[in-house]
């Protein structure tokens, strides 16, 4: 998988890119991340990216013109699956658009900036909008590194353990169970005698009914979305 992702601040990216899963995949030549600076295609002597908004109103709004030079000039060289704008007037990321889009072979992302960018942008280039949820980040830098995490893990061989992230949170619309490691006893709290039994099948019954309780505790609404 190739990801480009065209950025006003790529230095916000470098770190989160450069370590654990991510960078595994990486070296494994299973992900590609490339950062475009959209600063590279700005305007005139000062590289001018930004202006005030048609109507007036507080704050700046990315131009079009730069943003359609770097995409174009992208387009020219690949095909792209999904033009992505991270943004957060959209639809929320979950987990099933994360496994979508981990099939994917080239992935090009937008971040905004500002007040957002041209919605000519959006009409003319934009496949698909994701936030990441119901507030606001000074850019979509961090939107954007959530986005490629999710969507990174999943791609076959990234993980030791393959079957993990098909038992995450989310993939069947409950929360993850409880987790216990070594050692079995601790301050006095004890792990759970059947996770002990060696019994599997009454194992995953439980991790189960357990996974159930916790969704119904702490995110009904995701029960409401399978009924």
């Amino acid at each position: 998988m190739r990801i480009d992702i065209i950025t006003v601040a790529p230095e916000l990216l470098e770190s989160p890119f450069n370590h654990s899963i991510v960078q595994r995949a990486k070296d494994k030549g299973l992900a590609e991340i490339h950062l475009h600076n959209l600063r590279d295609y700005g305007l005139g002597n000062y590289r001018q990216i930004d202006d005030y908004q048609f109507g007036g109103g507080a704050g700046m709004v990315l131009m079009i013109e730069p943003i359609s030079n770097c995409i174009d000039k992208l387009l020219g060289e690949r095909e792209y699956d999904e033009i992505i704008y991270m943004t957060p007037d959209a639809k929320t990321l979950n987990q099933s658009t994360s496994n979508s889009l981990s099939l994917k072979k080239n992935i090009l992302i937008l971040t905004g900036h500002y007040k957002g960018v041209d919605q000519r942008i959006r009409d003319k280039y934009v496949t698909k909008e994701i936030s990441i949820g119901d507030y606001v980040l000074t850019g979509g830098e961090l939107a954007a590194a959530v986005l490629c995490d999710s969507i990174i893990r999943l791609i076959p061989g990234v993980l030791g353990d393959e079957t993990s992230a098909l038992t995450d949170s989310f993939q069947d619309n409950l929360l993850s169970p409880p987790v216990y490691t070594r050692p079995s006893e601790y301050d006095g709290m004890k792990v759970p005698e059947i996770l002990l039994s060696g019994n599997f099948p009454k194992i995953e019954e439980w991790r189960s009914e357990k996974a159930y309780e916790r969704t119904q505790q702490i995110r009904p609404d995701l029960l409401d979305e399978t009924s």
